[in-house]
């Protein structure tokens, strides 16, 4: 696994893998709008001329919030040796300074009423020109606004919900904008017909439920790509928010490597044993060579070693000492960063957290305790 730009070690063997992959039969043959837009033949609700408009702007201010704009802040993140433009992502109270007139503002919300995305739309909105809208076509708030401005309003895909959207409008659009590929993305025919892809899908969720059995709840991701921090925070919420349920669930918990070696890993080495892991490595062909010059004799060892060679033993040095302790964990190595890696680990963890869901007997589709969340707060708006 995956494919030939991917190679993955999984937590180990499981041999109780046949429900999973009835549970994963299943799961294509249903009609599924999500599992659709990872498909080669999904069709953008936006057009050709629209995005051609939207090509023109030089500088691009992405407002939403959780999966409204996670995917295409992850996208940009991974890929961004590729992206010429600037992409700004304002998914906080923390206002980005707009330095000029003809900036984009691309305003994401599957419900159209969310606070946060309302609240800052308000205050980054300068004129009726640069903004363009995503949001479902019915009554909402950003309908209404998107309306009144005069201001382009692209579709949101109803079926959808935000942490899945990542591959469909809400994802591609800004893909695009980015001067990316869709369809490189959108490997779902391929790989589901790809046998090392599914057996290890399938592999990975079986052994996933039995650490669960075993009371391991929290999945830790030592990521040691700085450039993958924003992938992680979108599976973060992919998973805590579409198996958080009936007092179920994974805790997931992003760890920087190395730098956590001098803070956290004692405790994940010697520590509680209610964490399973996930090692995440990218290979970098071009990063900075230690100065020959400059090293002692004690340290001869670092001699012409680039900063990718140091990181890559701190990583097989840890995944080592991890096997001899016994502590679970799978292992991601990325040998190319393109948008088809990008677009298979999309798809591996959808599927993972969809059948995990299936496995667990929660809907993974919902997030009906973050609806009390809000009718509070706007009870307290309302009051003061």
């Amino acid at each position: 696994m995956l494919s030939n730009k991917i190679i993955f070690k999984n937590f180990g063997s499981d041999q109780s893998k046949k429900r999973y992959f009835v549970l994963f039969k299943n799961l294509l043959k249903e009609e599924n709008e999500i599992l659709n837009s990872f498909k080669n033949t999904y069709k953008n609700s936006y057009s050709k001329k629209l995005l051609k408009k939207l090509k023109k702007f030089s500088e691009i201010i992405i407002i939403g919030m959780g999966g409204s704009i996670l995917g295409s802040r992850s996208i940009y993140s991974f890929l961004k040796t590729k992206i010429k433009k600037k992409f700004y992502f304002q998914d906080n109270y923390n206002l980005i300074k707009q330095t000029k007139k003809n900036m984009l503002n691309l305003i994401i919300s599957k419900s159209g009423n969310t606070l946060e995305t309302i609240s800052n739309a308000n205050i980054m909105i300068r004129n009726n020109k640069n903004n363009t809208f995503i949001t479902e076509n019915k009554e909402s708030y950003l309908m209404n606004l998107g309306q009144n401005l005069k201001s382009q309003i692209i579709h949101h895909n109803n079926f959808i919900g935000g942490r899945y959207s990542i591959l469909s409008e809400v994802g591609m659009l800004p893909a695009e904008l980015m001067g990316l590929n869709p369809k490189k993305f959108r490997r779902l025919n391929f790989l589901v017909k790809n046998k090392k892809f599914v057996n290890s899908l399938i592999q990975n969720v079986s052994c996933t439920i039995s650490l669960l059995k075993r009371k391991k709840f929290n999945s830790v991701i030592l990521n040691y790509d700085e450039n993958s921090y924003d992938l992680f925070l979108w599976y973060q919420q992919l998973i805590a928010e579409s198996l958080g349920k009936k007092s179920k669930g994974i805790l997931p918990i992003v760890s920087t490597m190395p730098k956590d070696n001098h803070s956290l890993m004692q405790l994940y080495l010697d520590g509680f044993k209610n964490n399973f892991y996930t090692f995440f490595f990218v290979n970098e062909d071009s990063t900075k060579k230690i100065k020959n010059n400059n090293l002692l004799k004690s340290h001869s060892y670092l001699k012409n070693k680039s900063l990718n060679d140091i990181k890559y033993a701190q990583f097989r040095a840890t995944e080592k000492v991890f096997l001899k302790k016994k502590i679970p964990f799978r292992s991601f190595f990325i040998k190319k960063r393109n948008e088809e890696v990008l677009g298979e680990l999309f798809t591996f963890f959808v599927l993972e957290t969809i059948l995990l869901a299936k496995a667990l007997k929660v809907n993974p589709y919902d997030q009906p305790a973050v609806e009390l969340i809000k009718d509070e707060t706007k009870k307290f708006l309302k009051k003061y």
